[in-house]
């Protein structure tokens, strides 16, 4: 079943062409999966499969990059055939960090003009969404997706409660996240150098004084971490299927 809740052609005007790298080598262990929490389904359908949908949907989207274990490429490749993904173009060996297995997709995505890094265990982000990215780092270099933070936040230290802080200029973030190619390139090479790891992407070409925007995503865009999280995907799934009837 497609995820999408529109359709990419009423999205888009002019093309604007992108790439995705995709670090697929998670372990579930918070899951408690006993395997790679990605091959877990909802609806009978692996949550990679249910994220390249999303991409493999999109016109826009020209070439996929995982970064896998060596040891799994061959049952993403047998996952890639059955429900035919075609934009995968390559998959990378994943490193012993996340930040080394989206530099190893960045750089066999050479030749991109955008490049949007995106959680594999993120299955509901909305074309929407990629959309207002796509468009945005293509107009200012950087963008991000994230959501307003809800609840009240606190600052606390040793148990006690410092500063309630303002919740106006506080943001979740998501991703995908979208690049000029060689901003993020720069960014990863950059931090490679010198031995820095970051948190995101994004923080890696803020740390070299460049801007990113941010453009407001939904609160469906959940990452699937934890078994709870698993009832919230099939929730989520069950509410696309019911605005979709």
């Amino acid at each position: 079943m497609a995820m999408e809740t529109a359709s990419f052609s009423m999205i888009w005007g002019d093309r604007m062409e992108y790439a995705v790298a995709l670090p697929a080598a998670g372990s579930g262990k918070r899951m408690g999966a006993g395997q790679n929490k990605l091959f877990l389904t909802l609806r009978d359908v692996p949550i990679l499969i249910h994220t390249l949908r999303v991409f493999e949907h999109d016109p826009n989207c020209t070439a996929i990059w995982l970064a896998v274990k060596p040891e799994e490429r061959e049952i993403i490749e047998q996952m890639l055939e059955q429900f035919q993904i075609t934009k995968v173009k390559g998959m990378t060996d994943g490193g012993s960090e996340r930040q080394h297995s989206v530099y190893a997709c960045v750089k066999a995505a050479k030749g991109a003009p955008l490049i949007l890094v995106h959680d594999a265990a993120r299955p509901f982000i909305e074309p929407t969404v990629i959309a207002s990215l796509v468009n945005k780092a293509s107009e200012a270099g950087a963008a991000i997706a994230g959501v307003k933070v809800k609840d009240t936040i606190k600052k606390v230290k040793a148990g006690q409660i410092e500063e309630t802080v303002d919740r106006e200029q506080l943001w979740i973030i998501q991703t995908p996240q979208a690049f000029q190619y060689e901003i993020l390139a720069t960014a990863e090479e950059k931090a490679l150098q010198d031995d820095f790891l970051g948190t995101d992407e994004s923080m890696l070409v803020e740390r070299m004084g460049m801007p990113v925007h941010i453009v407001e995503s939904t609160y469906d865009n959940v990452k699937m971490t934890t078994k709870e999280d698993l009832l919230i995907g099939e929730a989520i799934l069950q509410k696309r299927q019911q605005e979709e009837n």
